[in-house]
């Protein structure tokens, strides 16, 4: 076994300053940005804000989204400064009813990380951006996208400094008013209301305890949720605002008026929004060489805490189909981002906007979060990657998450993420036969590495060999026989084969790849 062909970049480039101009470094563009960067490919992220976001908005990172940070190694950062979701207190008149909005899971072998973590936005802002830092990147803060031209080759922007950039592709992820899809021309399709609105505080709150999530359903006609944010001493508070009011957002103002919704006194205000549930979702992913991506993609309602992960698993998608096209794969992968994720945003729009009703309505049904928000049931199974015809194993079909599972391997991988964590592609030989066929595999020069390992029950220590010592892995994959498993670099299968293993693996491969004119075994 080898590990194969090493990332490299095409002269095509040459042509341009850049090859990918990102607008916007909330989560989905910081990710899109760091995964672009280990590829090899010359980025430039700008952002029309002064500076990085302050508040703590979006604080829900999801299992999957979990996985994501640790591919991208920054996974141990966020659970040191994020922490678990604490019980609801409801207050009900004098009474305070404690209750689980979400019942707490012990880590597995295919799912390590199997509950939400409480992890402010702008804490996950700064993760990113420090793995941004080490990885060289400079956030152009203060530097708005005015607008564009775009040919066939490529794209010219103009930005508010007056520069014009020539990047090979343009990202949007600059939020729900943004202006890349406005001046893609993209339809913004759903709706807006303007009477629904909640302000949301960063703040302290005297003698109200941090071991609950407070939530007075219904005090003085309103509803208000506060939750405390770990390691600080700050709460998020959430105030549900009636149709025609409006707030006056001085903060002797906001402490007088929680003073008398609750009884405590909020001090030392660092942050406050008027969020509006907007429900929308674009009516497209890509215009040529422009993608979108985020909330500039799909806004979403707060419950259930599903936007900033499903932006980040966007730009995850996104990121490795760049970097293969870049390097000559076929321009038809791209189709396939809008394909795999824009029936996942639809989804998730119905989802949360049936929580939030749920919460409109005081039920408590509109609380309660089960398996489907933690995101590890997303499947691109009958998209154009992974067709309904393709074989599966007793577990998976193409398009399904990887799991993970426990194994001894090289450079001390203890389990598949190990393995599978890097820009690479992974192929697992299961069976005698199909570790014999990996020898004869080609793989282009261009483009992302293919890491080749064969699994076996047995103790040998041979380069590139995953000892699959209790059987997990070869069970959690669902392994009946000699089989390829090819995982994509975001974590999905990317093809499963039993038979025919050469023209198999050369068919799946020659849809995500460069042509063969420079390949290797």
């Amino acid at each position: 076994m080898t590990n194969m062909i090493p990332n490299q970049l095409n002269n095509k480039t040459k042509q341009y300053e850049i090859d990918v101009l990102i607008a916007g470094s909330g989560p989905t563009g910081s990710t899109l940005a760091a995964d672009l960067l280990r590829r090899g490919l010359r980025v430039r992220l700008v952002d029309k804000a002064p500076n990085a976001f302050k508040g703590s908005r979006a604080k829900g990172v999801q299992p999957r989204t979990q996985e994501v940070f640790k591919d991208l190694g920054v996974l141990d950062e966020a659970l040191a400064e994020g922490g678990p979701y604490p019980l609801v207190g409801l207050h009900l008149g004098l009474i305070t009813v404690p209750w689980r909005m979400q019942q707490r899971k012990k880590p597995t072998p295919s799912v390590p990380y199997p509950n939400i973590l409480l992890l402010p936005q702008h804490r996950t802002d700064t993760i990113l951006h420090r793995l941004l830092d080490r990885l060289g990147l400079h956030i152009e803060f203060d530097t708005a996208v005015e607008g564009f031209e775009q040919d066939s080759d490529g794209v010219t922007t103009t930005l508010s400094s007056g520069e014009k950039v020539r990047s090979r592709y343009l990202v949007g992820a600059d939020g729900g008013s943004s202006t890349v899809r406005k001046a893609a021309g993209i339809r913004f399709l759903g709706e807006t209301n303007d009477s629904d609105r909640t302000l949301i505080i960063d703040g302290t709150i005297d003698k109200l305890s941090r071991n609950r999530w407070h939530m007075w359903p219904r005090t003085h006609g309103k509803s208000v949720g506060v939750c405390p944010l770990p390691h600080s001493d700050q709460f998020q508070v959430m105030i549900r605002l009636t149709p025609d009011e409006t707030p006056d957002l001085d903060e002797a103002a906001l402490t007088d008026q929680f003073y008398k919704l609750t009884g405590f006194r909020l001090y030392d205000i660092t942050w406050t929004s008027v969020f509006r549930p907007n429900v929308r979702l674009a009516e497209h992913y890509r215009a040529g060489n422009v993608f979108l991506a985020g909330d500039a993609a799909h806004v979403h309602t707060p419950a259930g805490a599903q936007g900033l992960n499903t932006g980040v698993q966007d730009a995850y998608n996104l990121g490795w189909k760049l970097g293969q096209v870049i390097s000559g794969a076929p321009d038809s992968l791209l189709d396939s981002y809008e394909a795999e994720r824009q029936p996942i945003a639809a989804r998730v729009l119905g989802k949360t906007s049936e929580l939030y009703a749920g919460l409109d309505q005081h039920r408590l049904s509109g609380l309660k979060r089960r398996d489907e928000e933690r995101q590890l049931g997303i499947s691109y199974h009958g998209g154009p990657l992974a067709p309904d015809e393709s074989p599966a194993t007793k577990t998976l079909h193409v398009g399904d998450r990887a799991p993970d599972a426990p194994c001894t391997g090289t450079d001390g991988a203890r389990c598949l993420f190990d393995v599978y964590q890097g820009p690479h592609f992974t192929l697992l030989a299961f069976g005698a036969n199909a570790a014999k066929v990996t020898q004869e595999l080609t793989w282009p020069n261009d483009g992302a590495k293919l890491c080749c390992y064969a699994v076996g029950t047995g103790r040998e220590i041979e380069h590139n060999y995953i000892n699959d010592i209790t059987g997990e892995l070869t069970s959690i994959y669902g392994i009946t026989g000699d089989t390829l498993i090819l995982i994509r670099p975001d974590g999905y299968i990317g093809s499963i084969i039993t038979n025919d293993f050469l023209a198999a693996f050369d068919n799946v491969s020659r849809s995500m790849t460069a042509p063969r004119s420079s390949a290797a075994h």
